[in-house]
């Protein structure tokens, strides 16, 4: 099978990726076994599932990179835990809307390495009251794998479905997305919290994941979602190395092939800390704002990030350096 990465062009490009900000001319033609060779030309469908502009987000256009600002309601997430349990996040969900957040995800069970799952009751006890306030106030999804919190979480007024799982933790969960509504981001993950870093291998990890994830929209239209309500994510630090995560992120232009708008997760993650030097979680937002700006100029459209601020701030001077030069 060949696969076709549009190479983003500087200069403007032939063609507009995505519909969006980011121009391309050539591809980078990717074959399991055989190097990698830059061409000139792709099918005419590779090229219409490339540039066809995306379906809107929760209302919000795909043409501009998105802020998704993090809102953990939990005692043990792996940057905050704890943090904003205090009136269930919502002051801290006000406080990132104000620093410019365009959507806030809401979870409460944590999914770092090593987390144990969370009972039903349990989550959406603590996702609710979030979910209920905030989203009178701006565009929310909930961030969980259990269909039953899905469907709480709609209920109170979330819009989209962050399933780290991608389907594949809850058997329930696609007809709970199908018959609710909601949007849905399918993540790509290999093994459990529990387990998903002890030795993850694959053949090529950057193919491997786009099959998985054309997989996962197969799946989940064949439930009875709408290619125009999904989302994917490529899943940085979920089931994958140091080395596994930088192959992704260099290339991450390919997961555009699979024609919906594409999630990008790397906030304060553990390679961003050991590339970076910093053992502390809150200490690696400059990292991880280098990572957003990298994947921007690959037209991602959503980033999920802690430090709501200071990537606005980051995506301003970005855009406003990169028109100059356009």
């Amino acid at each position: 099978m060949q696969y076709f990465r549009p190479i983003p062009d500087l200069s403007g490009g032939r063609w507009r990726l995505a519909g969006g900000w980011t121009g391309f001319s050539s591809f980078e033609l990717l074959e399991r076994g055989t190097a990698a060779r830059v061409v000139q030309d792709a099918p005419l469908e590779v090229i219409g599932a490339l540039t066809a502009p995306r379906p809107p987000v929760l209302g919000l256009s795909m043409d501009a990179p998105r802020i998704m600002g993090i809102v953990n309601v939990t005692p043990d997430s792996f940057s905050d835990g704890g943090r904003w349990n205090e009136d269930g996040g919502i002051a801290h969900g006000r406080a990132l809307i104000a620093e410019g957040a365009h959507i806030l995800d809401i979870g409460g069970e944590s999914t770092r390495p090593g987390a144990a799952a969370v009972p039903v009751p349990e989550e959406i006890a603590r996702t609710r009251p979030a979910i209920g306030a905030l989203s009178r106030e701006a565009a929310v999804s909930v961030d969980t794998r259990k269909a039953e919190v899905a469907r709480a979480a709609v209920a109170a007024g979330a819009g989209l479905v962050n399933d780290v799982s991608g389907f594949d933790f809850d058997p329930g969960m696609a007809a709970a997305a199908a018959e609710t509504g909601a949007a849905v981001c399918l993540m790509h993950a290999r093994g459990l919290p529990e387990n998903m870093q002890d030795d993850p291998r694959y053949g090529d990890v950057l193919l491997d994941v786009y099959d998985a994830l054309a997989e996962r929209i197969a799946r989940a239209e064949a439930a009875g979602v709408p290619r125009d309500r999904i989302v994917i994510d490529p899943g940085i630090g979920f089931g994958k190395t140091l080395e596994h995560n930088l192959a992704i992120l260099r290339r991450i232009s390919l997961y555009h092939g699979l024609g919906v708008p594409v999630l990008l997760g790397a906030s304060r993650k553990r390679f961003v800390g050991t590339l970076g030097g910093t053992e502390t979680a809150a200490q690696r937002d400059p990292g991880s704002l280098a990572v957003t700006l990298a994947a921007a100029q690959q037209g991602i459209q959503i980033h999920r990030v802690h430090d709501v601020a200071g990537t606005r701030q980051g995506l301003a001077l970005w855009q406003a350096i990169k028109g100059a030069e356009a």
